[in-house]
């Protein structure tokens, strides 16, 4: 049941060239499920979704994690309401592509750009939790600094045995040891037991259309597919 509420809010570090982090002190705790979003209300019939980075056990801080380009008014003018008043009005949780937690099936998240920070969330949740459960996490960006936790999550891969994390870039220049070009290409080439997967997707709307149709051709089941685009789409 989600709830509205006025939120204490800061920027607390950029994260890349035009992404940064919104850090939001609830007034009160809040539960959530891994994967949902918040809306920021800017307005009476004016709300903009945004994921909420942050792990589940986390019930009195989120986390966002905003991209946001000049021309890209939509979330510069969130990040403009933070800076001028320090607060942000919020209705949340909602979503219903929520981490599956009680499932057992190798699980796929998929990112594209700033919907990393859907894959995030999960990913805390899945490591707090059931980390023997097989988790891979394919991130797709322009570049490799557009990757802005590219470091971490490779040093969580090596710690976590089941998890396996594999970022993708459209350029690439130097000595790139992973995949280049669409993410979900690379998915469809290294998961070789896709079918058997629950995928969770998170990115613009056209990536979530074009992975459901090409997933759904290579035999995954609709109901294995999870992201909130599908309902719109």
């Amino acid at each position: 049941m989600s709830q509205q509420m006025t939120c204490k809010a800061d920027i607390s570090r950029q994260l890349a060239d035009a992404v940064w982090e919104v850090r939001l002190q609830l007034p009160q705790p809040v539960e959530f499920k891994a994967g949902q979003y918040l809306m920021v209300v800017m307005g009476e019939r004016d709300k903009r979704p945004f994921s909420i980075a942050s792990c589940p056990s986390d019930k009195s801080e989120w986390l966002l994690h905003v991209g946001a380009t000049p021309d890209n008014s939509y979330a510069m003018e969130v990040l403009d309401k933070v800076r001028a008043a320090g607060e942000l009005e919020i209705d949340a949780p909602d979503g219903s592509a929520f981490y599956r937690q009680e499932s057992t099936q190798p699980a796929v998240l998929i990112a594209g750009g700033t919907g990393f920070s859907y894959a995030y969330s999960i990913l805390q949740q899945h490591l707090r939790l059931s980390p023997e459960r097989s988790l891979s996490l394919y991130w797709g960006a322009k570049s490799l600094s557009d990757l802005y936790l590219h470091d971490k999550l490779e040093s969580l891969a090596e710690q976590y045995e089941n998890f396996d994390y594999h970022p993708v870039v459209e350029d690439a220049s130097g000595d790139w040891p992973y995949s280049i070009g669409l993410v979900h290409h690379a998915v469809m080439a290294r998961q070789k037991n896709l079918p058997d997967c629950e995928v969770y997707m998170a990115g613009r709307f056209e990536m979530v259309r074009v992975i459901r149709d090409d997933f759904v051709a290579k035999g995954v089941p609709l109901e294995n597919l999870y992201g909130d685009a599908l309902s719109f789409i």
